[in-house]
């Protein structure tokens, strides 16, 4: 890690050296300087060291002025600040804990330290130190925030509630405050209050994106799709998001609902592998509208599964698409589509129609020819790591899906790659395992294509699978569940009698929903025993 420059200009840096060069000599004066003014002495070389990039000397004279006056306040918040600009998190931690000893009473101090305690992952002792802070003045807005900002990872959802409203109640222009506050309330069902938080924060800084994203998504998750999608494509206008960024790369006008009649479209993937499955069922819609060429820009895990999809005239990597902007009237992103078609909950098109090569799923059914004959499961329980929410929505391993080994007369097939892969093998699970086989989505689906059901989490596989047609058991989070499966529901209008949700309750645990999973899999097996043959 390169050291952050904490130099000025020529002219400040010169007086910072004759800063240093006068006070030096006072801190080795005989006789020594009296404990105030040697702190005092010290705190200037400290400060002028720092000045002119002299880094350790500025700490080790911040430690001799702490060494000398063991209250000079200031002295461990300038050390502190040098220490967090150089990511010594544990130093700082034990910087601010050697202040409190001596001042408890600093509430600011206890609110630093935890903000260090949360940069370090230690959550629970970050709650404490904010608690410290709002006990000791608990007219500060900021420290109320905080302590709510934490309290939602620890679970504690009404008490982060209680803290958002106190800290919007001490200060009512609070934009975040409010924001947060109807993050909170979402997760607690109460989505009308919700929605009026992220109205007010609205009300106060009208250009706020994250919650007119946050409204976006309530509005589009309560089927309210006018409202909701229209917010939803303010997302363009966030210079911190991908979308923004995306604008600025293409250089090409993005296509906002004009004809298409003999104009090129450069379709352009947004979000992961299942958004662009989900949102692929608009690829034919936009050719309908008489486009002379689409051509669609994704990851190249896609481009077998998409070879032969209505609508898709071209596929293509991001970088080419990139380079070959200029050849197209119009750019926009599948995860637009809703708002310029007019979407509605009641007419949503159906899911993308995947053509697969029927050599693909012959290689595959003679993979699978290894399992007994029975019902096949394929499963997935880990989604990507990199995903904002993929704490919540994957289980912690393997091991939690045991009950499903109970199911009679069910072969389990492993649909999992990457994360999640080193749960193999283990003892007691009998599970075909064909994701480190393979290659790319065109390969899952030709194995999809064979299973009687997928119970998976919330990943690409449950879209791949429901535009399929294969039966697809979703298993929610009970925390941030996205907003495309809606509230309450069992069911997805996305996909209508394909898919099925499970959702854990809020503040509940995976085991009891996975118990749920292996009852009604028992169940619908049962069920069907006598209605059709199983799969061979």
């Amino acid at each position: 890690m390169s050291s952050p420059s904490f130099a000025g200009s020529s002219d400040s840096l010169a007086k910072f050296a004759d800063a240093l060069s006068k006070v030096k000599p006072l801190l080795d004066a005989q006789p020594p300087l009296a404990t105030g003014p040697l702190a005092e002495a010290l705190q200037i070389a400290a400060v002028s060291s720092l000045g002119i990039g002299l880094l350790d000397d500025a700490e080790s004279y911040w430690r001799r002025a702490i060494e000398t006056h063991h209250a000079f306040v200031d002295a461990y918040l300038n050390l502190g600040t040098l220490l967090k600009g150089l990511g010594r998190l544990h130093d700082l931690e034990t910087l601010y804990r050697q202040l409190l000893a001596v001042r408890d009473d600093l509430a600011d101090v206890h609110n630093l330290l935890g903000s260090v305690l949360q940069d370090l992952g230690r959550v629970p002792e970050a709650h404490a130190a904010y608690a410290d802070a709002a006990r000791l003045r608990p007219d500060r807005y900021e420290f109320h925030y905080n302590l709510g900002v934490v309290l939602r990872p620890l679970g504690r959802w009404h008490e982060a509630a209680q803290a958002y409203r106190r800290s919007v109640e001490l200060n009512p222009g609070f934009v975040m405050g409010h924001s947060n506050l109807g993050n909170v309330l979402k997760e607690l069902g109460q989505l009308d209050e919700a929605e009026a938080a992220y109205r007010r924060a609205l009300t106060i800084r009208g250009d706020y994106p994250m919650a007119k994203f946050a409204l976006a998504t309530l509005l589009i998750s309560e089927g309210r799709f006018e409202e909701g999608w229209r917010l939803y494509e303010e997302r363009h206008a966030d210079p911190d998001s991908v979308q923004y960024k995306t604008q600025q790369v293409l250089g090409r006008p993005r296509w906002q609902g004009e004809p298409l009649a003999g104009k090129k479209l450069l379709v352009w993937q947004e979000g992961g592998l299942g958004d662009a499955i989900q949102f692929g069922r608009y690829l034919a819609e936009f050719k309908a509208r008489g486009a002379s060429e689409i051509a669609f820009a994704c990851a190249p895990a896609l481009h077998r599964l998409f070879a032969d999809v209505d609508g898709v005239d071209v596929l293509l990597d991001h970088e080419t698409a990139w380079s070959n902007a200029l050849h197209y009237d119009f750019w926009t992103s599948p995860l637009s589509a809703p708002l310029h078609l007019g979407t509605t909950l009641d007419t949503i098109v159906p899911p993308v129609r995947l053509a697969l090569d029927a050599s693909l799923v012959q290689t595959w059914r003679e993979r699978l020819a290894v399992l007994p004959v029975g019902r096949r499961v394929g499963l997935v329980w880990k989604g990507n790591p990199l995903h904002r929410n993929d704490a919540n929505r994957s289980l912690p391993s393997l091991a939690v899906l045991a009950p499903l080994w109970r199911v009679p007369g069910v072969s389990f097939v492993s649909l999992q790659k990457g994360a999640g892969e080193a749960d193999l093998p283990c003892a007691g699970q009998p599970l075909l395992h064909l994701g480190g086989e393979i290659d790319d989505l065109a390969d899952t689906a030709a194995i999809v294509a064979q299973l009687d059901l997928v119970i998976c989490v919330d990943t690409s596989i449950a879209h791949l699978a429901a535009s399929m047609g294969t039966p697809c058991w979703i298993m929610l989070p009970s925390a941030e569940v996205d907003w495309r499966w809606m509230h309450e529901r069992t069911d997805s209008p996305w996909y209508p009698g394909t898919v099925r949700l499970f959702r854990q309750p809020l503040g509940e645990r995976w085991p009891a929903l996975v118990e749920q999973v292996r009852d009604a899999c028992s169940e619908a097996f049962a069920q069907a025993r006598d209605a059709r043959p199983a799969s061979r």
